[in-house]
């Protein structure tokens, strides 16, 4: 304990965070679990639509609270984006209203009540995943024509409104450097803090030694990893003569095609938490680019604090602070380049130590969870 048993603090959370096994779940749930640790009271409030009310919530928190989603076109407004005006309920704002503690808005998804008069005078805080306005404009700019493109555009716009109208809120922390940029020329006034994704490792673990195969990992159905996944199988694959895996949830049927019909590539769908961590920790490369630099990926903290070599290109890293304990690819052929030397190079013991050190210096979930206490003091 560090004395903070009188800290309380609302968390509303875009979806049920367990099992943290995407992205945005990820930090909420390792931020819940360390933030209890260190003594702080927590009044947890998720929108759920699918993923059950999982008893490891209410060991970690105060009360849980659960809000129906508003989906489909119950959830659609004309001024607020799809991903908050679905988001919206009468008891969530009652709760929050009922609890006198300050309050903690997991993404733009979650600010509904920001403005509500009857929250004003509390400590607020937006916890920016992304700048959405850019993240949801890349997607578009990825889609064919349809209805896809169309919803990406007008939620783009729609938070481009709302990113320019959080004045409301007290603080701001963000993942990512060029995040907390963005937000801190925006908001001059207001206080800002650069805190990474939390996660579930306290200290690296990789195994020292060689790997047999490449791995690429992730959520195999959105947009943006479809997009990387079938970089790799049209442009790197086919050049490379190591086994190749790909595993992730729920994966595109291009995917799938692609993956049968190159003989040393192979596809796992679906994997649990720990056969998935079992994958990254057995390959000698995690392979990961991207070519949308938003936010922070938890799959390249996963790669880099289970797994050995990482090769991936300047968009994976972008205000990250990992570049150093990456190798850096800028096209294809640098990453089939970069492929072959780290197949060939065991992971010593010596690398072990300098990944430690490298990712000490931003990414401790303890010392960054005592900075979200140090700014909750501020604000009573």
């Amino acid at each position: 304990m560090n004395n903070t048993q009188a800290i309380k603090l609302h968390i509303i959370s875009s979806d049920v965070p367990f099992p943290p096994d995407y992205g945005g779940m990820v930090d909420v749930f390792y931020k819940i679990k360390c933030l209890k640790e260190a003594g702080v009271q927590l009044y947890l409030h998720c929108f759920e639509y699918g993923r059950g009310r999982p008893p490891e919530l209410k060991d970690l928190c105060e009360q849980v609270f659960y809000y129906k989603r508003k989906t489909g076109l119950r959830g659609i407004s004309i001024n607020k984006p799809y991903m908050m005006a679905s988001r919206s309920s009468n008891d969530l704002l009652a709760n929050l209203v009922a609890i006198d503690a300050p309050i903690l808005y997991e993404g733009i998804h979650t600010i509904y009540y920001l403005d509500h008069p009857a929250l004003s005078g509390r400590f607020k805080i937006i916890r920016n995943q992304n700048v959405e306005q850019d993240y949801y404009q890349r997607l578009a700019d990825r889609e064919a024509p349809g209805f896809a493109k169309l919803y990406y555009q007008i939620e783009s716009r729609l938070l481009r409104k709302k990113e320019s109208q959080l004045h409301s809120a007290d603080a701001f922390f963000t993942v990512a450097e060029h995040d907390h940029v963005f937000f801190e020329e925006m908001y001059p006034d207001k206080i800002h803090e650069y805190i990474p994704s939390f996660h579930p490792y306290n200290t690296v673990k990789i195994q020292a030694g060689t790997g047999k195969y490449i791995l690429y990992h992730g959520n195999l159905a959105h947009p943006e990893n479809v997009e990387a996944a079938l970089f790799l199988l049209k442009e790197v694959a086919p050049k490379l003569n190591f086994p190749f895996i790909f595993a992730g949830k729920d994966p595109d049927e291009k995917l799938r095609k692609y993956c049968d019909n190159l003989p040393h590539c192979s596809l796992i769908e679906n994997p649990d938490m720990t056969t998935m961590e079992q994958l990254i920790a057995g390959a000698q490369v995690n392979v990961l680019p991207t070519f949308q630099p938003t936010g922070l990926k938890l799959k390249l903290l996963h790669a880099l604090f289970i797994g050995r070599h990482a090769v991936v290109n300047n968009d994976m890293v972008k205000g990250t602070g990992l570049a150093s304990a990456c190798r850096i690819a800028k096209n294809a052929e640098d990453v089939i380049k970069q492929i072959k030397t780290a197949m060939q190079q065991p992971f010593e013991q010596t690398d072990i130590v300098q990944r430690s050190r490298i990712l000490s210096q931003r990414y401790d979930n303890i010392a960054n969870a005592q900075r979200i206490i140090a700014c909750l003091k501020k604000g009573k």
